[in-house]
């Protein structure tokens, strides 16, 4: 069963192969109101800023235990120059794609781009799962959404669902640990994390990093958890959370 919202909205089919209306149960509702309420945030806490000459950019919450989505990489970065970023929890891996590799990446966008049309939000069936958002920035520049299972689409968005499975797994044998420049600095206020804290050691107060992401460099950051592994920290009786998310080329905290 799929339910598409923020588009051409009309009627589906269900699994008995019967056109009828929209998705009604109670479940699909919520999850539909829940990611268009996610989507339509002007600056959603889980997924970064724009990202420069990106081309494709696939993002998923992080599911790893004590991850916080505040600091979560993008699953899948491609830029322009064909260079591509996996991330992980905390960390990216990066590769240089040949000319043909990027084209054929190139053509599967453009296949989901048609797949999705005008849809900004799309439910699959099977069981909830963490959004996942798919960026498209240039050729008419698409984001879609999309709910539930990649592998329960009808035919008619396979091209979308094939591509979001494949980001979601890629793999390819020149990826190598990227080291980022600087990274971006996020503090919120307060921590219900077990154990203790460590000591604020940046040279400027850590309120500036409530009011907005800092830039630290990559020596600064070397002690610290990285990506959607946050870090408890104290400065007198107060405690704050502290996420620090490796930065790509050309990308601003």
């Amino acid at each position: 069963m799929r339910q598409a919202l923020g588009g051409c909205a009309g009627r589906v089919r269900n699994r008995r192969g019967m056109i009828g209306p929209l998705a009604q149960s109670l479940s699909s509702r919520r999850s539909s109101l829940f990611l268009l309420v996610f989507f339509l945030l002007p600056s959603s806490p889980s997924f970064p800023s724009e990202i420069p000459n990106a081309v494709i950019v696939l993002e998923m919450p992080p599911g790893t235990p004590g991850s916080d989505p505040a600091g979560a990489l993008p699953r899948f970065v491609l830029l322009k120059d064909g260079q591509v970023f996996v991330g992980g929890t905390a960390h990216y891996q990066t590769a240089r794609l040949e000319k043909g590799e990027v084209q054929a990446l190139h053509r599967r966008a453009d296949a989901a781009r048609k797949a999705a049309g005008r849809n900004r939000i799309i439910t699959f069936a099977g069981e909830e799962q963490p959004p996942i958002r798919l960026r498209l920035p240039e050729d008419g520049p698409t984001e879609v959404t999309i709910a539930g299972d990649p592998a329960l689409a009808p035919a008619n968005l396979q091209p979308l669902a094939g591509l979001v499975r494949e980001l979601l797994a890629y793999d390819h044998p020149a990826l190598a640990p990227y080291r980022p420049a600087s990274y971006a600095l996020r503090a919120r206020a307060g921590s219900d994390r077990p154990g203790g804290c460590r000591r604020w050691d940046f040279p400027w107060p850590i309120e500036q990093a409530l009011e907005a992401p800092r830039a630290v460099s990559a020596a600064e950051a070397a002690s610290w958890p990285t990506g959607a592994q946050p870090a408890s920290v104290c400065v007198g009786e107060k405690r704050f959370v502290v996420m620090l998310r490796p930065l790509l080329p050309g990308e601003q905290p």
